[in-house]
């Protein structure tokens, strides 16, 4: 195989481990519970968008797969109506 094409698959190679596993370890590190509704949801820092906009394909199926909710922010108190 030339260089080349070795660089090239190596470097999707790291892809394809690096990017699901930094969102596996962000995810787990970021799961509350909302009490209104006493489902878990992956909280995505409001002040850094750019981390949610990274992540947000593997949301998707994440979502899909296991159920998760995915928040940007962190909830705001629900007040009866």
């Amino acid at each position: 195989m030339h260089i080349k094409t070795r660089i090239a698959v190596l470097i999707i190679a790291l892809f394809l481990v690096i990017y699901p596993g930094s969102y596996w370890h962000f995810r787990n590190s970021h799961v509350q519970i909302w009490d209104h509704d006493k489902k878990p949801y992956v909280i995505f820092p409001a002040k850094h968008p750019l981390i949610y906009r990274i992540y947000r394909p593997l949301t998707y199926v994440d979502g899909f797969i296991t159920g998760m909710h995915f928040h940007l922010g962190p909830h705001r108190k629900m007040t009866a109506s």
